[in-house]
């Protein structure tokens, strides 16, 4: 499998992904002069952490607890008798604090930091290093959030700027930046890098389905868990028995069509004893597995799913398909070395053909 990726379709691919597609056609001039993807991401960290700098950095509320000299919020009753503040002109309050010191502004404070530390570019370096010190004045604390204070802290719809610096931050964080090639492209090298690239790939391709076929009356679904459906058994086997989790499912109610779409980040082809190219044996048993084990005589829809193996093909294409027992299988790739107009022409005509009759 070729390696070289072109940044503009990572960057397309993270627009998706981060569901931030209205940013298309934006920051093209960042994207142009960045020489590697850990030099984009910090140039266009720093572009929308300045942006949002000019426009105040949004705040948010902070409980705290304190002994004052008058009310604030409401009066701690048990601390201030305990206390005998009151003797002495002070009451303990308990209030909201409006701060800039919030999960969000915290993740990217950390993720300016991180990247003026990777990045080789000493201009963009240099800007990540200023933009972390300015947070660092106004009371922004370096100590990176838990997962679960960014899920307490959530992004209001008018806040899109907000949601551009955190999936950019949570982008560093998640160690989809490698730093070891230089260059306009992206080089999976080692088996981490791959498989975070895939979850960028497999998300980007989610929401890409989701944007062309809600509207046109499918339900989109990503990441689903699924049972094996056995009718008895031994009582340790749930403890072993391997899970079974679906990328896509896509449904249409009304054409009474059902599809399974497994995303892989690696040639759809390999070689065999026997012959060059061959398809994976155990993406098909996985994918039959998927398919054959959901059927249900009372559900019609679960015995004729359609089953959908898309792979990132970096040069040539694949576009093939069989039935297996009532079920379509179809084997898909998207030349992700394509030219970035190609590319997501590409991502939004396999998105909306879907909704065509399988054929």
């Amino acid at each position: 499998m070729a390696t070289e990726i072109p940044l503009r379709n990572i960057w397309i691919l993270f627009l998706y992904a981060a569901d931030l597609v209205q940013f298309q056609g934006r920051f093209e001039r960042d994207v142009e002069d960045a020489r590697d993807l850990p030099d984009l991401i910090g140039r266009l960290m720093a572009r929308v952490v300045e942006d949002s700098l000019r426009r105040n950095l949004s705040r948010g509320y902070q409980s705290r607890a304190a002994v004052l000299t008058r009310v604030r919020g409401r009066i701690d009753i048990l601390a201030t008798e305990a206390g005998q503040l009151m003797e002495r002109g002070q009451v303990a309050c308990r209030f909201q604090e409006h701060v800039m010191d919030t999960p969000r502004n915290r993740l990217v404070r950390a993720a300016l930091e991180r990247l003026s530390a990777r990045v080789s570019h000493s201009g963009t370096s240099h800007r990540c290093r200023s933009l972390a010190a300015d947070l660092s004045r106004m009371k922004v604390s370096a100590q990176r959030p838990s997962r679960a204070e960014l899920a307490r802290d959530q992004i209001g719809r008018n806040e899109t700027s907000d949601r551009m610096m955190v999936a950019l931050a949570r982008m560093v964080f998640d160690g989809t930046i490698p730093t070891e090639v230089d260059g306009a492209t992206l080089q999976p090298g080692d088996e981490t890098t791959e498989h975070l690239v895939r979850r960028l790939f497999e998300r980007a391709v989610g929401n890409a389905l989701r944007i062309e076929l809600e509207p046109r009356g499918w339900f989109v679904a990503q990441g689903r868990r699924i049972s094996w459906p056995f009718a008895e058994a031994s009582p340790g086997l749930p403890m072993i028995l391997p899970g079974m989790q679906t990328d896509i499912e896509l449904t249409h109610s009304k054409t009474a069509r059902s599809i399974v779409i497994d995303t892989k980040f690696n040639r759809i082809l390999t070689a065999s004893n026997y012959r060059d190219e061959i398809l994976r044996s155990g993406y098909l048993y996985q994918m039959y597995a998927y398919l054959r084990t959901q059927e249900r005589t009372e559900c019609p829809l679960s015995l004729t799913s359609e089953g959908i193996l898309l792979h990132p093909q970096v040069g040539g294409s694949v576009n093939e398909t069989m039935i297996v027992q009532g079920h379509p299988v179809s084997f898909r790739t998207i030349d992700l070395t394509a030219p970035s107009t190609e590319f997501a022409a590409c991502l939004q005509k396999m998105a909306t053909s879907q909704a065509e009759v399988f054929s």
